[in-house]
């Protein structure tokens, strides 16, 4: 008796389940940090630094996500998704992994930070990303 009332209680929690998995969307929902952005030139400066910067190209703003690992592809993983701050974490096989998380300012300015492994070696760093012009 005890079998059957656990196995009606595993097939309905089957079918809701499977309810929410139909519903569910199929599409990673937008970061809405990075749609606020304005495309075109941006410097992106290292906090404290008396150094000029590097400044960037943002067609896709998605490059701000993983600095340390620009020209890898990465698997990612959205922590947090608000409208003023977005927290990522990403892998990227044997060249590493790392957390960033991007508070919106403005459209055109942007406060990064960024910690994990970069080939076996652990970095940190704090950038201010700033929109200096058209490219």
């Amino acid at each position: 008796m005890k079998g059957l009332k656990l196995i009606k209680i595993i097939s309905a929690t089957a079918a809701v389940l499977s309810g929410f998995a139909i519903a569910a969307p199929a599409q990673t929902p937008g970061m809405a940090v990075l749609e606020g952005l304005t495309p075109g030139e941006w410097t992106l400066k290292e906090r404290g630094s008396r150094e000029p910067g590097q400044k960037v190209c943002l067609g896709n703003p998605e490059l701000l996500l993983q600095i340390q690992h620009a020209n890898t592809t990465c698997s990612r993983y959205v922590i947090e998704n608000g409208p003023r701050k977005l927290r990522v974490s990403y892998k990227c096989g044997r060249s590493g992994q790392g957390v960033t998380e991007i508070k919106l300012e403005s459209s055109s300015l942007v406060q990064i930070s960024s910690q994990g492994i970069l080939n076996n070696a652990p970095f940190s760093l704090n950038v201010e990303g700033r929109r200096t012009g058209s490219c």
